[in-house]
């Protein structure tokens, strides 16, 4: 009987952890749309803005322009920017970031370049921390809200600008993971800094390519963007110098470029989970039936024991 009790303890511990599980799953789901909702907003005004500031480079080239985004300064320092989550329970949504990143890491090491990290998340920071004799960390950021705003990219933002502004980095890359559907998300490599490859960007790189059409998510293969802006006039007059217009969008826009990282990366996050509790959940309800039927055979055989024995006492 100890046996059989010992089932019936499995069956209401496996019955108990389905019930997290699937409120796990219900809470992701419901989030899930409003991130994904989030992430499909800011679309419009990223792409506009990219267009204006494609519009003024275009425009600086009539000018004695001396901005860093335009000087075509030698790649020595690159900075990787990784995003992970604070919460595990996403299936391998953090793991693949961290590999991504890993990789991405011997690769331009491998190629001389000097490399240091700034991370955003717990998981990544818990673990490159751990191996802080293998990576140079720089800066880190954690506890962001579940749904990201402006507010939880403007530090991030701030670290990197200054990094590059001040030469202590020569090219900026963020890796994330790109949000393509519930089921599908994929960790990418993005360039914010500067705003033209020099030779060294992944074949997937994402450089000004994340755009929408008929209300969704689509990656365009191109090494630019189409701009369907007009271009601007040569003889247009500023009221201040592109190059001073071009350093005051200059931070908001890699502001909303690290925001829509974020945004995708946090509906990725979301995605992973739901899937990954509602995987768990199926186990669970399989594991139940499974120790339901060990159990009603273990009650069965008991019972037939104790039959045989009475009927033998009987008979002697």
């Amino acid at each position: 009987m100890a046996n059989l009790k010992e089932i019936r303890d499995r069956i209401v511990s496996v019955k108990n952890t389905r019930k997290i599980t699937e409120a796990m799953r219900l809470v992701a789901a419901a989030k899930v749309r409003r991130a994904q909702e989030q992430v499909l907003r800011s679309r419009p005004f990223a792409d506009r803005l990219a267009r204006v500031l494609e519009n003024i480079q275009s425009r600086m080239q009539f000018e004695a322009a001396d901005s860093p985004l335009l000087k075509k300064r030698e790649v020595n320092k690159v900075t990787l920017l990784a995003v992970t989550g604070d919460r595990g329970l996403c299936g391998g949504y953090n793991t693949n970031v961290i590999k991504s990143t890993e990789q991405r890491y011997g690769e331009l090491k491998r190629q001389g370049f000097e490399i240091n990290l700034v991370l955003i998340g717990r998981k990544a920071i818990t673990y490159f921390q751990n191996r802080s004799s293998q990576y140079n960390i720089s800066a880190s950021f954690q506890d962001l809200e579940q749904v990201p705003t402006s507010k939880d990219a403007e530090g991030a933002t701030s670290e990197v600008l200054s990094e590059f502004l001040s030469e202590s980095t020569d090219r900026v890359e963020v890796i994330y993971t790109k949000f393509i559907s519930l089921v599908s998300c994929n960790p990418v490599v993005q360039t914010l800094l500067p705003l033209d490859p020099q030779g060294i960007a992944q074949e997937n790189d994402e450089i000004f390519r994340i755009t929408t059409k008929d209300s969704r998510l689509v990656i365009e293969k191109d090494s630019a963007p189409a701009n369907e802006e007009p271009k601007l006039p040569s003889d247009v007059v500023f009221e201040q110098s592109p190059d001073d217009l071009l350093n005051s969008l200059l931070p908001l826009y890699l502001q909303n470029q690290l925001l829509r990282a974020l945004q995708e990366a946090a509906a990725s996050e979301l995605a992973s989970r739901m899937t990954a509790m509602n995987n768990a959940s199926d186990n669970a309800k399989e594991l139940a039936k499974n120790l339901n039927l060990t159990y009603n055979k273990a009650r069965q055989a008991a019972i037939t024991q104790e039959i045989l024995e009475v009927v033998g006492g009987a008979s002697a």
